[in-house]
């Protein structure tokens, strides 16, 4: 798989524990996508915060973006009203800002799969209804 790629916290955190059921998966997944990997600072809060106790895993996102193998490609100041509409939208989830940046960021890279481990993206529709294109781990 040679895809650019949208990543959420879930393959972040995964890819750095070994002990997460979906580690395999994870390590497996961001090694054959083309980068640069993008997100978001809400999902690198997520990360940082699910990683607090692993200063290494945490240092290497660091590292990440310091050398442009993960790069931050969202600005939420322009995206807010885009951003409202989605939390809005989806207010039943309840939609995460984390999420809510990531949706908007695939509808503006239209070319991206999201790579993710939250099955609400499953549910999650670009402006205009279309599903997103997710590289997930399938359903147990």
């Amino acid at each position: 798989m040679t895809e650019p790629a949208i990543v959420d916290a879930g393959p972040l955190v995964a890819f750095f524990r070994k002990d997460d059921s979906h580690h395999a998966w994870a390590v497996e997944a961001l090694r054959n996508l083309r980068g640069p990997l993008v997100t978001c600072e809400p999902v690198l809060a997520e990360t940082m915060h699910l990683l607090r106790a692993w200063p290494p895993a945490r240092d290497a996102i660091l590292a990440w973006i310091g050398n442009g193998t993960l790069a931050i490609e969202f600005d939420l100041a322009e995206d807010c009203a885009a951003v409202r509409r989605l939390m809005k939208k989806y207010r039943d989830q309840p939609m995460s800002l984390a999420d809510a940046c990531l949706v908007r960021m695939a509808e503006t890279f239209d070319d991206h799969v999201v790579c993710t481990l939250d099955d609400d993206f499953r549910v999650y529709r670009r402006d205009g209804g279309t599903a997103i294109p997710l590289l997930i781990p399938e359903k147990a």
